[in-house]
């Protein structure tokens, strides 16, 4: 069975490519169209669709008040945001995942854009992903892994370091991350006895606005990563879009960002798998890898060669919370988590494991 898409957008011609693309793919048809928020208002109250398409600029009712409303009256919908490629659009995309968005793409430019492969194919890669719902795996059976999954790792009580230098929390999320991080990040205190550093897959420009976002809403100090500077505890380091993330350490004994514009690894760029791998080298003494909801498996490989070198703590989302549980079982089923928690109990989690000064 074909799933139902509703399209909501003030451009004929948006809602004529969008439509268009939709309803070639098979899987998908637009069952409905929009021409504001307003007239989705009124088809939301009667209708159920499996996903939303919706543009935030609009006449008589923008996408952030449909939003609103819907969260106010407690209607669901899986709504994915259609947003521009401008600091101001970022800003009110983010703005978006905190009123109940689950993910966005980036609207095109021009026609060429919008008729191009680039745009059709992350418009359909986001619908099935926030449309597919992974099974679940029940939570014993991650105690369980296969023999030949199983990965031998040093654990915090075998730790190979003589003398404690720190701990470091490390990040993983991409489809329905922004919104699951406004769950989290605004729950951990100013003064969390770590560094956080966190790679959520977001094209360039929309990192930062997430960051200023979630620095305004949170106690901890959240920021875009800068190359180069030292990690500090009680801060959140966000990777920016375009750029993977590393920690090194440096002679004074601390660590720091560095960034790079290598090749993307697996089309990701930040890539997980990179950040968690050049935790290899450092000298916390204590490391907690949490794993939020996500398409693919980024972050899976990194972790596992992670804790090979040092002690590790795994943290993963439970399947029933996740926007896209792939990610997260990815880790879950190699059998070297430690917890399965609701989305409501991450931040509660790393406290736990790392404390406050």
């Amino acid at each position: 069975m074909m799933k139902n898409i509703l399209v909501v957008d003030d451009s004929a011609l948006m809602r004529k490519v969008l439509c268009d693309i939709i309803n070639a793919d098979g899987t998908f048809q637009v069952s409905d169209v929009c021409r504001d928020g307003l007239e989705a208002y009124e088809k939301l109250k009667k209708n159920t669709y499996d996903a939303v398409i919706l543009d935030l600029n609009m006449p008589k009712m923008g996408g952030l008040e449909l939003l609103q409303r819907l969260r106010e009256e407690k209607i669901q919908a899986t709504v994915i945001v259609v947003s521009t490629l401008t600091t101001a659009g970022a800003e009110v995309t983010i703005l978006a995942m905190e009123y109940g968005a689950v993910d966005f793409v980036t609207k095109p430019t021009n026609v060429i854009e919008a008729k191009g492969d680039s745009f059709r194919t992350n418009l359909l890669r986001v619908l099935l992903a926030v449309t597919t719902k992974e099974r679940f795996v029940p939570a014993e059976s991650f105690a369980r892994a296969k023999a030949g999954q199983q990965v031998k790792r040093i654990s915090a009580g075998t730790s190979r370091i003589a003398k404690a230098s720190g701990k470091v929390v490390a990040l993983a999320c991409s489809t329905g991350g922004p919104k699951a991080l406004q769950s989290v990040i605004p729950f951990l205190p100013k003064n969390l006895d770590a560094a956080v550093v966190l790679v959520q897959h977001m094209p360039v420009g929309f990192t930062k606005s997430m960051a200023d976002r979630l620095d305004v809403i949170s106690p901890i100090h959240v920021k875009e990563a800068e190359d180069g500077e030292e990690l500090k505890t009680g801060t959140v380091y966000i990777a920016p879009g375009g750029k993977h993330l590393e920690v090194r350490r440096i002679s004074s004994g601390g660590h720091k960002i560095s960034l790079n514009s290598k090749p993307a690894i697996g089309g990701l760029r930040p890539c997980a798998n990179l950040m968690y791998e050049s935790l290899r080298d450092s000298s916390f003494n204590q490391i907690v890898c949490v794993v939020l909801t996500g398409m693919g498996a980024d972050g899976t490989n990194g972790i596992i060669s992670l804790a090979k070198a040092k002690p590790v703590y795994v943290i993963a989302q439970n399947s029933e919370t996740c926007v896209v549980y792939g990610m997260p079982k990815a880790i879950a089923e190699t059998g070297i988590v430690d917890e399965v928690v609701p989305l409501t109990e991450v931040a509660q989690s790393i406290i736990k494991n790392v404390g406050v000064k």
